[in-house]
C-alpha cells in the first residue's frame, strides 16, 4: 500500500505499530461497552485524520499515516509563559517521553547538560531508522494538566556529527516532517523512562543510546542520570499521573477520520475509573502472552503508535511488499491475551487484503507479518477503552505496570 508507514519497535524505547477488525468494531470477547469521555481537565483531543503529511501534495513528498492518532501538544521554556502548540504529534503508548522536530519547534528550550557537555540521545527502530538529536528541558502542558522541566527529545540531524553506532542499523534518518510522518512523537507507555540501562554504574554505556557531545571531541556513548532522561510526561503531572486511557469510537470498514480522547488517570476523577476492564499486568519481558494458533507469543503488546496488527502466519498470502497481509477475502480470527496475574481476554479481530483498501485514515482490517510477537495497533483501541498503567504508580487495580481494556 503507498503511504503505509511501519513504526516497527522501538529498540531504546520498546514497541511500535498495528491495527484491528471489519465488522468487529473493536469489540470481541470481553470487551465492555464504551463511553467515550470527550470533556474535562484530564481529557486531551485525539484524531485518527492521517497526519500532518496528508495535507502535503503528493507532489511535494504528502503521504498518508493510516492507522495513527495525533494531538496537539503544548511546551514552554520551564517556568515561563513562553509557550507553543505543536499538532500532529504521534500519540504512543509504546514508546516513553515526548520528542518533537526542531523544524516544528521555535522555542528557545534550554539545553540539558553533563559538565561541559551537551547531552544527545539516539533512538533505533528494528528497521535500522533511527532519530538523532540534543536532550532539552519544557514544560509541557495537555489538556489542563502541567509537567514541570521535562526533559525532552528534540530531533535534529545538525546536533553535531551523527555518531556511528547511531546510524550503524543502515536505515534512513527521521528526523524531518516527510520522513517521521508526524512533528513529534508523545511516549506515554507503562514505563516512566525510556533506557533505565543508561544510568550511571559499571561497565561501559550502552552504544545507540545517550552521548555526551562537545565541539573538540564529538559525541561518544554516556551514562545518563534518571533525571535528565526522556521520559512520560504524564507521570510528571501533578495528579491524574498514575496512567493514561485511549478512547476511539468503534468502526465497521475504512473512513476518513475518526476522533477520539485521551484520558489522563486511572480512577483518579469520576471520567477515567476502570469499570470492568480486564487487566493484564506485565511480565518478565515487560509485555503479556498473546496465543494464536496454538502459539504462545510472550513477548506480545498493545502499543497505539502501531499502525496494523502484526503478527506471524505463514498460511496468510502477503501482499507484494512482503509486509502486509493479502488474504483473497477478510479473515475472521481470534487471539487470547494473558497477563502475569493470570488475567485472559480473548479478541476478536478481521483481518483484510491491504492492496484493495481505499486510500482512507482509518483501516480497521489492515494487518501484517511479524515474527515470534503480537502487535496490538491502534485498530485494536477502535471500540475500546485502553487503560495503561504507569510501573510504579497506584492504581485502583493495583500498582502498574499494566494493560486494560
Amino acid at each position: 500500500m503507498k503511504g503505509v508507514r511501519l513504526c516497527s519497535m522501538l529498540i531504546l524505547v520498546l514497541f511500535g505499530v498495528w491495527i484491528l477488525p471489519v465488522g468487529c468494531g473493536g469489540g470481541g470477547d470481553n470487551a465492555p461497552s464504551q463511553t467515550i469521555v470527550a470533556s474535562g481537565s484530564n481529557v486531551q483531543p485525539i484524531v485518527v485524520n492521517g497526519g500532518p503529511t496528508a495535507a502535503i501534495s503528493s507532489a511535494n513528498g504528502g503521504w498518508i499515516y493510516y492507522n495513527a492518532a495525533f494531538t496537539s501538544v503544548t511546551v514552554c521554556v520551564p517556568g515561563t509563559s513562553n509557550c507553543q502548540t505543536i499538532d500532529g504529534v504521534l500519540v504512543d503508548t509504546g514508546s516513553f517521553g515526548l520528542r518533537l522536530l526542531s523544524s516544528a519547534l521555535t522555542l528557545p528550550l534550554p539545553a540539558q547538560t553533563a559538565g561541559s557537555y551537551y547531552i544527545g540521545e539516539c533512538v533505533q527502530f528494528a528497521d535500522g531508522s533511527y532519530l538523532w538529536g540534543p536532550v532539552k528541558t519544557a514544560d509541557v502542558k495537555l489538556a489542563g494538566e502541567l509537567a514541570s522541566s521535562v526533559p525532552v527529545h528534540v530531533l535534529d540531524h545538525s546536533f553535531y556529527t551523527i555518531p556511528r553506532d547511531c546510524s550503524s542499523g543502515g536505515g534512513l534518518e527521521e528526523d524531518d516532517l516527510l520522513s517521521l510522518g508526524a512533528n513529534g512523537i508523545l511516549g506515554i507507555g507503562p514505563f516512566r523512562y525510556d533506557c533505565t540501562a543508561c544510568v550511571p554504574g559499571g561497565g561501559s554505556p550502552p552504544p545507540g543510546a545517550y552521548y555526551e557531545c562537545s565541539a573538540s571531541s564529538g559525541c561518544q556513548p554516556a551514562f545518563v542520570s534518571l533525571s535528565q532522561q526522556v521520559q512520560n510526561p504524564v507521570a510528571l503531572f501533578s495528579t491524574d499521573n498514575n496512567g493514561v486511557i485511549i478512547e476511539l469510537p468503534a468502526v465497521s470498514g475504512p473512513t476518513g477520520s475518526l476522533n477520539g480522547s485521551m484520558v489522563f488517570g486511572i480512577g483518579t476523577q469520576s471520567n477515567n475509573g476502570l469499570g470492568s476492564a480486564t487487566v493484564l499486568t506485565l511480565n518478565q519481558y515487560a509485555s503479556i502472552d498473546t496465543t494464536f494458533n496454538s502459539t504462545v507469543m510472550p513477548y506480545s503488546f498493545i502499543d497505539s503508535g502501531s499502525n496494523g496488527y502484526f503478527f506471524p502466519d505463514a498460511n496468510i498470502p502477503l501482499c507484494s511488499d512482503g509486509l502486509f497481509y493479502c488474504p483473497a477475502a477478510t479473515l475472521n480470527l481470534t487471539a487470547t491475551n494473558e497477563g502475569s496475574n493470570g488475567k485472559s481476554s480473548n479478541v476478536s479481530f478481521g483481518v483484510g487484503n491491504a492492496d484493495n483498501m481505499p486510500n482512507d485514515a482509518v483501516l480497521n482490517t489492515l494487518a501484517g507479518y511479524t515474527y515470534g510477537y503480537f502487535d496490538w495497533g491502534i485498530p485494536f483501541f477502535y471500540g475500546r477503552n485502553v487503560y495503561t498503567a504507569i510501573d510504579g504508580a497506584n492504581t485502583p487495580a493495583g500498582s502498574g505496570p499494566y494493560w486494560a481494556y
